[in-house]
């Protein structure tokens, strides 16, 4: 690598060099970001898993450039025409744009209008005018031209007047300006600071793409347009019922281009004038619109990534319940109540089918005698259709306190219910009983069980079907393997969907962790994994210390501390006059080690410190103490809500604009970003997480619409519920566009249209 994108990529995220060197040495080795920011803080400088992707994800994007860079000098030097200048100016590019600039000229071109008027012999006349010689006549330079012939491919002609000359020669001149680095560097500047994005609707599609209205006439600064309003607007674009551009002030742009190569006043400068007007019209507008166009995308995408990621991370972090027996049900009204049994380790026991509405004594005594048979210790219930009738059918039962009763966000549990994964794990149940076995899963353990979805139908998502998909999957892969590697990995209980996340591992690897636990019986120790095809010594280093094996030989072989300390642990034991267990189990022991004395080249306080966090809780779960929830048992329907009602609610989504919270009626509500607290926010998730338990205020109803407006503000104010088929008040939407940047917040299309997608 070279040395100065090290010095480079440092700059960029305020770090020292020498932990960019050491970390790109590490990934180059192999290392994966888990491990890494665990297991190697002396190398890094204690390094974060943001900053090792930071610089894993700058290094591709430099390689990349590199592999670009060598590919255009090739091009340069089969064709001959890579000089000594040409090719400094290659190697000093620091960005793809800088980059393809410089490369414009020269790059192989399809037939245009200036190379037809090239071809046609006009480009003697394009350099006189290009000088703007104040002394050239213009005129009688152009003359000379008229009626010489010209041959283009299989057609001919010659040039009739004067003027036919000096168009073919602006041409020339006109590409020639808009293949400048220098233009194309301050023309692109131009568009993304003072670029305007607009957006119309397209003549008759006014009716059916009526969920765009707020954009049939939009304009804002494309510099502050926030993320969803840029991915709603291209969308609307997409489906044909928008016309976008983004452009800036026409005569800004023209001035601009004039500014650099108009010289003077002559008939010659006057030509290379309208040559600029024609460039910025036809040729480098166009060009640096695409761009902009591209460039703001981008942003958009990596905003609403960023929050999909972010969301994606509270929810798999959620406080799981743990290994308890569990009761889960999938509501139903017609088909009935899928119920499951599962134990301890989440395998399932039995299932049945009960219809509480119309055989109410037979369901309740199918579900107690359940319960007192299997010792059930929680009963998880699905929070789709029919949840909250099937809660309240649960708790005429008066089941003991002890037995939470507890709604879970089953979002995606159907897609899992029909995938391969669901098929090869239970092949003889059909997808009801499997779906109501993932809700019983995801109360156990939320991210064992959602590790098995493809993270973009869990519902946390912002116009995820909109953004660059490869960005998305990498973002969110990059969340999961955070999340499975913080919490750590029960080797002889996890699934191979979850061991294909752990540092180190993959599908295949997974599969065969599995299959030699199923043919061996549960491992004893860390190093049996050794024994496991497919699994070499390299990948035994990164997983190992992710892997916890309870019960085990060895007492560490449950905890967070990596095999290769075990003999630094020991040395630990045995200095305090005790074995590993007994340092564990004692504190006042690890009270007295002196941590320095056992500093090395290879081993620092970062990790000394670690080790001792770890013995003190050995294998502990980072996430939160699970807290069972409940909505108000008056409110069912939408039709229960009524304005200025105060319930306790959970949040199910947060965006840009604001947040998603379920209050228990089958359609959650949107908290608008200006609701969120009694004072300013700017980003809604400083303030409200995905599964956060909220207390909220009504606002507005509009059943017809299935919309509810909630606020998280001690003075809410509400609004009368509206009677089908009445408008929303227009005050009302200018209020909400008071607090989204001006205009129009998107109503249709940035409030209510993801909640609607995910159910």
């Amino acid at each position: 690598m070279l040395e100065k994108y090290i010095v480079k990529i440092a700059a960029e995220l305020a770090i020292q060099p020498r932990q960019v060197a050491a970390t790109a040495v590490l990934l180059e080795e192999g290392g994966t970001v888990p491990f890494i920011a665990r297991y190697r803080k002396e190398r890094t400088g204690e390094l974060d898993e943001v900053k090792i992707m930071g610089i894993r994800d700058r290094l591709e994007q430099l390689e990349e450039l590199d592999k670009r860079r060598d590919s255009i000098v090739a091009s340069l030097n089969e064709r001959k025409l890579l000089t000594e200048i040409l090719a400094a100016k290659i190697a000093a590019a620091e960005t793809m744009n800088t980059l393809e600039d410089i490369y414009a000229p020269f790059r192989p071109k399809k037939r245009t209008r200036a190379t037809m008027a090239k071809d046609k012999g006009l480009e003697p006349l394009a350099e006189l005018l290009w000088a703007q010689d104040a002394s050239l006549d213009v005129q009688a330079a152009a003359r000379e031209y008229v009626g010489r012939e010209w041959q283009l491919d299989d057609k001919a002609g010659k040039f009739e007047n004067p003027e036919e000359a000096l168009a073919g020669a602006r041409d020339i001149v006109a590409e020639r300006i808009s293949e400048d680095a220098t233009a194309r560097a301050r023309m692109r500047s131009l568009y993304m600071e003072k670029g305007v994005l607009k957006s119309k609707v397209l003549s008759g599609k006014e009716e059916e793409g009526a969920k765009f209205k707020d954009y049939f006439d939009w304009n804002e600064p494309a510099a502050a347009a926030p993320s969803h309003r840029v991915l709603a607007m291209r969308r609307g674009e997409a489906e044909g019922f928008l016309l976008c551009r983004l452009t800036p002030d026409e005569n800004e742009a023209v001035s601009l281009l004039e500014s650099i190569f108009v010289k003077g006043k002559s008939p010659a400068a006057m030509q290379v004038r309208e040559a600029a007007h024609d460039c910025q019209k036809r040729l480098l507008g166009f060009a640096m619109e695409g761009e902009a166009r591209v460039a703001f995308k981008k942003k958009a995408d990596e905003e609403a990534i960023r929050v999909f990621a972010q969301n994606l991370r509270e929810l798999l972090l959620a406080a799981p319940l743990g290994q308890r027996a569990v009761l889960a049900i999938d509501p139903g009204f017609r088909t009935g109540c899928k119920v499951v049994l599962l134990d301890k380790q989440g395998k399932l026991i039995g299932n049945d089918v009960i219809f509480p509405e119309r055989e109410t004594d037979m369901a309740t005594r199918l579900v107690k005698a359940a319960i007192q048979k299997f010792n059930v210790e929680a009963i998880a219930i699905g929070n789709g259709t029919a949840s909250r009738e099937t809660e309240s059918f649960i708790r005429t039962l008066k089941l003991p306190s002890s037995i939470p009763v507890v709604m879970v966000n089953e979002s995606g549990a159907s897609i899992y219910s029909a995938s391969e994964v669901a098929r090869e794990e239970f092949p003889d149940k059909d997808i009801t009983v499997r779906g109501a076995v993932s809700i019983g899963r995801r109360l156990m353990d939320p991210l064992a069980e959602l590790v098995k979805l493809d993270p973009k139908s869990i519902g946390v998502g912002q116009y995820q079907h909109d953004v660059d998909q490869s960005a998305l999957k990498r973002q969110l892969d990059d969340v999961v393997v955070s999340c499975v590697n913080n919490v750590g990995v029960e080797l002889n209980t996890a699934s191979k969907n979850l061991l294909a996340y752990v540092s180190g591992l993959n599908a295949r690897v997974a599969a065969n962790i599995v299959a030699h636990r199923d043919e061996n019986g549960a491992f004893k120790s860390r190093k049996e994994l050794l024994k496991v095809t497919g699994l070499g010594p390299k990948a035994y280093e990164q997983a190992a210390g992710f892997l916890r094996i309870r019960g085990a030989e060895h007492p560490l072989d449950s905890s967070a501390v990596h095999p290769e300390r075990y003999e630094l642990v020991e040395r630990m034991a045995k200095d305090t006059g005790s074995s590993v267990d007994e340092l564990i189990a004692d504190g006042t022991k690890r009270a007295k080690l002196d941590l320095k004395k056992y500093v090395s080249e290879e081993v620092g306080l970062p990790t000394l410190s670690d080790i001792l966090k770890e013995l003190a809780k050995p294998g502990r779960d980072p996430r939160q103490q699970f807290e069972a929830f409940q909505f108000n048992e008056t409110v069912h329907t939408m039709n229960d809500l009524k304005p200025g009602m105060k319930l306790p609610g959970i949040v199910t989504n947060v965006t840009a604009f604001g947040a998603f919270v379920d209050v228990g009626v089958h359609q959650d509500g949107l908290v608008h970003i200006s609701q969120l607290s009694d004072n300013f926010v700017s980003n809604p998730a400083e303030v409200v997480k995905p599964g956060q338990k909220v207390n909220v205020t009504i606002v507005e109803v509009d059943i017809p619409r299935k919309r509810i407006a909630l606020s998280m503000k001690s003075n809410a104010t509400v609004e009368a519920q509206r009677k089908p088929g009445e408008k929303r008040p227009e005050a009302g939407k200018r209020d909400v566009a008071k607090h989204t940047g001006g205009g129009n917040s998107g109503g249709a299309v940035d409030w209510f249209t993801l909640a609607q997608q995910k159910k």
